[in-house]
């Protein structure tokens, strides 16, 4: 390809055709165009953006730059992504639930990078749980449990992969055709017909404002119905923590609190939502009702303990969920509500008692964390708690502790926002 020309073209404003962008692909993922002209690209497409069909097409042509996974001999497949959070352990609760209701949930996960969590290492809590496993022996229990997660050992997207790193690099992370295309370029190769998005708005998250957020979700549902997925986009709050929990081992547990009927009102919410949004998509059965009685008689936490099970995870090792020992309390200022609890700066301080990462080889705490005791609109008195933190030998406690006490903001008065912005009809 002529990258100079190519280069030139989204300077000045011009869309690019399939041929010329499958082919700048290619040369991405095979290490054929320098950094420095990708770099280039990628600050003109901030300055430009992509249009609906270029974006459809290299998202397709970054998922086809690696592998795909073969999922069409199995019922009903479902996936979900979230756009990033903190104390998002939605996949715990829901993934169990949607196996429960006739659906097929096989998907690979990946660790949590930053100020956000990841699936794989929550569920790496419990001892022997197998993040690995051969293609004959996902696509087994696949079809046996109805559930398996895997972490990303597939090449998938490799492309993305160059893109990703040039863009943190390079200030263009943001851009919401290159999110959409870096999101559903892995979706689309790993392989399930129905795709339920959630997408994140507020502090927390990578889109700030609804506009934001309604503009990525158009864009990824759009990328879904050119490849011929059933895609449906929930956008939910993350200007505060999803639930009480943020940490690996503390989410687990809170997650099991959901699945045994009770937890934290606004995960149970979500979870809801997302299931019926994908049931439905799936041709299945969406009621809410009857998801919700999955929920309180235990069916869905029987289906939990059977995927971590045929994983090799061990419920009943004595250091399955394990918490770290010590323990420091945040405590409120004055009387009045919690009007501001900031999502980010509490992911950031479980990031700094050891439980995240800044690289994805990093070593992490799973039994650090931060369980909040009030949230945006609860009425606090002075000195009451407003969170703990659970930390190993003080690593990291104080600067959490000081960004903990700065989340909080108390007022005279406030109202909790609502989780579920929007959502499928």
């Amino acid at each position: 390809m002529n990258a100079l020309a190519f280069l030139q073209s989204k300077r000045d404003g011009d869309a690019h055709d399939e041929a010329s962008l499958r082919a700048f692909v290619h040369g991405v993922a095979h290490g054929e165009v320098p950094d420095y002209q990708v770099a280039a690209w990628l600050m003109a497409v901030c300055w430009h953006g992509l249009n609906e069909a270029e974006t459809a097409v290299l998202t397709q042509a970054m998922a086809d730059s690696g592998d795909h996974q073969d999922l069409s001999g199995l019922q009903h497949t479902i996936d979900k992504h979230s756009t990033g959070g903190v104390g998002d352990k939605t996949t715990l609760v829901l993934a169990p639930l949607l196996a429960e209701h006739g659906a097929t949930v096989a998907k690979m996960s990946g660790r949590g990078l930053g100020h956000t969590g990841g699936t794989i290492d929550k569920l790496e809590s419990y001892p022997g749980y197998r993040a690995e496993l051969s293609d004959e022996a996902f696509m087994r229990q696949a079809r046996e449990v109805g559930v398996v997660v895997t972490g990303q050992s597939k090449d998938f997207a490799p492309a993305d992969g160059v893109l990703y790193a040039l863009r943190d690099a390079t200030a263009t992370v943001r851009e919401p055709s290159l999110i959409a295309s870096s999101v559903m370029s892995k979706k689309l190769a790993g392989g399930a017909r129905t795709l339920v998005l959630d997408v994140k708005v507020g502090r927390g998250a990578f889109m700030r404002t609804l506009d934001e957020a309604r503009a990525l979700g158009r864009m990824m549902r759009a990328i879904g119905d050119r490849a011929g997925r059933e895609v449906r986009v929930v956008l939910s709050d993350m200007s505060q923590p999803l639930g009480r929990t943020i940490g690996n081992a503390l989410e687990v547990r809170e997650a099991l609190d959901a699945l045994d009927g009770g937890g934290p009102a606004d995960l149970r919410e979500l979870v809801l939502t997302l299931a019926s949004a994908g049931l439905s998509a799936a041709g299945l059965n969406g009621e809410r009702a009857a998801l919700a009685r999955s929920l309180d008689d235990g069916r869905a936490r029987a289906r939990f303990e059977r995927w971590v099970t045929a994983q090799g995870g061990d419920p009943s090792h004595p250091d399955a969920l394990a918490l770290a020992p010590g323990e420091a309390v945040v405590e409120a200022p004055n009387d009045g509500q919690v009007a501001v609890l900031d999502a980010l700066a509490v992911g950031r301080a479980v990031k700094l008692l050891g439980g995240g990462r800044t690289h994805k080889a990093q070593d992490i705490d799973r039994g650090v964390g931060v369980e909040l005791h009030a949230k945006v609109g609860d009425a606090v008195a002075r000195d009451a708690p407003l969170a703990t933190l659970r930390h190993r030998d003080g690593r990291g406690l104080e600067e959490a502790r000081r960004l903990v006490q700065g989340a909080f903001e108390i007022a005279t008065h406030a109202s909790p926002p609502p989780l579920v912005l929007e959502a499928p009809t």
